[in-house]
């Protein structure tokens, strides 16, 4: 009988936890990680390594499921790592990058080479940074290891040579303005999300309508991404600041760590950025944006939900939709995570759903 009960116990605790490799060249980042992510009933560390080097030995013995990565270290730096690993088996990969402009740049390279996801590392005070946002750390490579391992692809992109020509916490009540016919386009997005808003917006012309973008991204990140894109892209792509207007051929990227509404004055769209409380755990928020848009722009607007875990995004998306904005989702197959279209399917928020590559065209028969 004891025998017995002791096999079912043994039974009910078995678990698969989602095996996870730290590689970076500083000693304090390797324990701090270690130890933040081994409180996560749900993740096993098992392994560490100093360079790129290391970690390929210690591969061959076990593959993980999700790798943590340094960009700057010896040897071999972490974007060489990165396309090695997604050449000969892709893999989910989370960034681990320093809050600096230098370290921004460098990934975005990363996040353009396959990584889905980034951990923003200070250049002090890092022990307690880290233990801080443990429960940041554990989300992003939770949400890695959901990811769809064909969709973790580099992304190429044309060189464009042509000349550059709930969310009530942080919404205030109150009707829309007069009535417009400018059409607005709004995108929201998480884990994936980089390279999917390359591919959409690398497609787009400068006579697109005015967009406007939530990306899931730690602050500081978001400027660099948005250069990166500008530099790619026909339309003019930046990271928005407070009273930027909503134009025909821009682009404008939430910046992290705050939210972004979108406001009208008469006929005119413009951005308002505001701090808040993480809506839907996330700030800059998806829903933020988009019951924005309902309210403001009502009919006159499209809605696109895209690659992302969690539901961040479905809600508003569904107020967009009931105040006759077209919406659209991006497919399963095209997802790294197919967890936000998802979201937005289930609650009937919807019109279309469609593969990536479909998006751009969409968008621009969509007025």
């Amino acid at each position: 009988m004891a025998s017995g009960s002791s096999a079912v116990i043994v039974k009910e605790c078995v678990l698969t936890r989602i095996k996870v490799l730290i590689v970076d060249d500083s000693a304090v980042v390797r324990q701090v990680l270690s130890t933040t992510l081994a409180q996560d009933a749900a993740i096993e560390v098992i392994d560490v390594a100093a360079d790129p080097l290391f970690a390929m030995q210690k591969m061959a013995k076990q593959w993980p499921d999700v790798i943590v990565l340094d960009i700057e270290m010896p040897r071999m730096d972490g974007i060489t790592f990165l396309r090695k690993i997604m050449t000969e088996r892709p893999t989910p990969v989370v960034i681990c990058s320093t809050l600096t402009e230098k370290g921004a740049e460098t990934t975005m390279q990363a996040l353009s080479a396959g990584a889905v996801g980034i951990v923003a590392k200070p250049k002090v005070g890092l022990k307690q940074y880290l233990q801080d946002a443990s429960d940041d750390l554990a989300s992003a490579v939770k949400a890695a290891a959901r990811a769809n391992p064909k969709r973790l692809k580099p992304v190429h992109s044309p060189i464009v040579s042509a000349p550059k020509l709930t969310a009530d916490a942080v919404l205030a009540p109150g009707p829309a303005m007069m009535q417009t016919t400018d059409f607005v386009v709004a995108i929201g997005t998480s884990t994936g999300g980089t390279q999917a808003l390359e591919v959409v917006l690398t497609a787009l012309p400068r006579t697109c309508p005015g967009i406007v973008v939530v990306q899931h991204m730690p602050e500081k990140f978001t400027e660099a991404f948005a250069k990166r894109l500008n530099g790619l892209c026909q339309m003019d792509v930046a990271e928005a600041r407070h009273g930027d207007r909503v134009l025909p051929g821009r682009v404008l990227i939430a910046p992290g760590g705050r939210h972004m509404l979108l406001k009208r004055s008469g006929a005119q769209y413009h951005v308002e950025i505001v701090d808040g409380p993480p809506v839907s755990r996330h700030r800059p928020s998806v829903d933020v944006l988009f019951r924005s848009v309902a309210k403001f722009a009502g009919k006159n607007a499209l809605g696109i939900i895209m690659t992302g875990m969690g539901d961040d995004g479905a809600r508003g998306l569904k107020e967009m939709h009931d105040a006759q904005a077209r919406t659209l989702a991006q497919d399963e197959d095209s997802c790294v995570v197919y967890g936000m279209p998802k979201e937005a399917v289930k609650l009937g928020a919807v019109d279309r759903v469609l593969p990536l590559n479909d998006i751009p065209g969409a968008i621009m028969t969509s007025r």
